[in-house]
């Protein structure tokens, strides 16, 4: 009796799966849709100009899901607190005046700002660097408190974005527009350099990330576990900001993205394995943008871009968890 019920998958394994399954197929409808909804398949021209079009911004739109979802996840079970994201940290605005900071000294004309894969490495490495070394310092002096954490970053978010506009202001216009990308404006040349680094993170993070399910358990239990706590708090990190400046670099920053996918996946899945946690909300990401930038291409016709939408209906959700006495 023990040993089949003991090899038989659980209820909620089994749940669980099917709402993989299900998000899944979700993602799998939203992009068929994206990709043949008013697409004229009778001149092959057209039609070939239209996959030309839509094929990079749909690779772009599933690598920033995965990138924001994966990253809120894991960013949430590191301060152990569901929400507080990234990017309402101020990290993708870190990114953008890192990047504009670079455009900026460098000078438009250099090799390092032509080149998108080579700026995009520069970036990467600052972002690594400075981030790490910012949000480690300040959540060992916050000790993790939530109110401290939010005061703290949105002054941060403040200060990155004035410097950014202070700079910007100093520069050309014409080089100005093709710093910011956004869904509009999507940073197509860096899609295989983008797919790798992400592979490399999830090789190199591997450990860290089975570790994840410990970790939550807070830093003594996680140390009294024989997990080397604050080593792999760093790594992850790292990680975190890494997978965030992907996704700021190639759509631009879209603050609220995170606490939405991240939150949606954590009451969906309700489980601790971290496993189900990333994997639906990188999927719920995806249909959320995949689907959203189609209503705003068909429906709206570009007039209103999907980063409004998502903006105000993460503020307003930001709000609803703020209010509802939710576990923070």
């Amino acid at each position: 009796m023990n040993r089949t019920s003991t090899a038989l998958p659980s209820a909620s394994y089994r749940a669980n799966v099917r709402k993989v399954t299900l998000l899944a197929l979700l993602v799998l409808l939203a992009a068929v849709c994206y990709m043949v909804v008013a697409v004229n398949f009778g001149n092959q021209q057209l039609m070939l100009y239209s996959m030309k079009i839509r094929t990079p911004k749909l690779v772009v739109m599933l690598i920033t899901a995965f990138a924001i979802g994966g990253a809120s996840i894991v960013f949430q079970s590191i301060i152990n607190n569901t929400i507080v994201t990234p990017c309402l940290l101020g990290m993708n605005s870190l990114y953008t005046l890192i990047h504009t900071a670079v455009v900026f000294f460098a000078g438009s004309g250099s090799l390092l700002a032509r080149n998108a894969n080579l700026s995009f490495a520069a970036d990467v490495i600052l972002m690594g660097i400075v981030a790490t070394i910012i949000y480690s310092y300040l959540f060992q002096k916050t000790n993790h408190n939530v109110l401290y954490v939010l005061l703290i970053g949105t002054v941060l978010s403040s200060f990155f974005s004035s410097i950014q506009t202070t700079l910007t202001r100093v520069m050309d216009p014409n080089e100005y527009d093709t710093l910011v990308a956004d869904f509009e404006n999507i940073n197509s040349e860096i899609i295989v350099f983008a797919l790798v680094l992400l592979a490399g993170l999830i090789f190199v993070l591997r450990r860290d990330l089975a570790l994840l399910d410990v970790l939550t358990l807070g830093k003594h239990q996680a140390i009294n576990l024989g997990v080397d706590y604050d080593r792999s708090i760093r790594r992850l990190l790292l990680g975190v900001t890494l997978c965030i400046a992907v996704a700021t670099a190639m759509v631009g920053p879209i603050s609220f993205l995170g606490l939405i996918i991240a939150n949606i996946a954590r009451q969906l899945f309700k489980t601790y394995r971290h496993t189900y946690l990333i994997l639906g909300s990188a999927l719920v990401g995806m249909v959320v943008l995949v689907a959203g930038q189609l209503v705003v291409e068909r429906i709206y016709h570009y007039a209103v871009p999907i980063s409004v939408f998502i903006t105000v209906g993460g503020g307003i959700y930001f709000l609803y968890l703020l209010l509802s006495n939710r576990r923070v």
